[in-house]
């Protein structure tokens, strides 16, 4: 279960996941997909509340997250919804960190 899984320090060419290990974790992630974006597969949620202050709570418990495993999402933040990114910078892709980390989301995910 990816939410009782560490993620690890991840350093410059650290393997990537494969098509076939994305595949499966993503069974793990239902409303999660992946996009690719300039060449880069990200992995992508959007999460949708009542109004903007909910979005905004939200916002912060994942900056939280973030700022505890050191690993940072792109997070965009509107009226309603929030809308997470998780990719490695470092490799430019996905790494397994993107996929505890999205599934550490979905456990703060609260809808109204």
């Amino acid at each position: 279960m990816l939410t009782q899984e560490q993620c690890e320090a991840c350093r410059t060419g650290a393997p990537k996941v494969t098509a076939q290990e994305a595949t499966e974790l993503l069974l793990q992630l239902p409303q999660w997909q992946i996009c690719t974006q300039e060449g880069v597969s990200r992995l992508e949620r959007t999460y949708t509340f009542r109004n903007f202050a909910e979005a905004l709570a939200f916002t912060n418990q994942v900056g939280g997250l973030a700022e505890a495993e050191q690993h940072h999402p792109d997070i965009l933040t509107a009226w309603g919804r929030v809308e997470v990114v998780w990719y490695t910078h470092k490799i430019g892709g996905l790494h397994r960190n993107d996929f505890i980390c999205a599934a550490r989301c979905d456990l703060l995910y609260k809808p109204g």
